[in-house]
């Protein structure tokens, strides 16, 4: 029996593996952080 995450956009095996959602949660948050920082610094210019 498969898992409900293996029917959704992620049809793979072993797609609600705790360390392949920790490691996408990561770089997801780590890509919206560094775009924020990346704004504020160019539309502030705060060195």
């Amino acid at each position: 029996m498969s898992s409900d995450f293996d029917r959704g956009i992620m049809k793979f095996k072993g797609a609600d593996n705790p360390l392949i959602i920790t490691l996408s949660a990561v770089v997801i948050l780590g890509a919206i952080l560094t775009l924020v920082w990346w704004s504020l610094h160019s539309a502030y210019a705060l060195h």
